[in-house]
């Protein structure tokens, strides 16, 4: 399974979500926020019309990690993607 992750290395649910992929063998792209401004851009449009993040906008988070398939479903639910 590829899955790529959307998170920054200065979260620790985007640390702990790789630290299990890891261990479950999955092939992992992480789009490191902190790091890629392009990446972040393309994050923030995801972001702004996905009703995935109705309620973390709502709130004012941030959303990651965030979790991309390979058929291009965006889930934040680390458990439905370990199945």
């Amino acid at each position: 399974m590829k899955i790529t992750v959307v998170g920054s290395h200065l979260c620790p649910d985007t640390l702990y979500a790789l630290n299990r992929l890891s261990e479950a063998k999955a092939e992992v792209e992480f789009k490191n926020l902190s790091a890629s401004l392009s990446d972040l851009k393309a994050y923030l449009a995801l972001r702004q019309d996905s009703p995935v993040y109705a309620d973390i906008r709502e709130n004012g988070g941030i959303g990651i990690p965030c979790f991309i398939l390979e058929d291009g479903t965006a889930t934040r639910d680390l458990d439905a993607v370990m199945r």
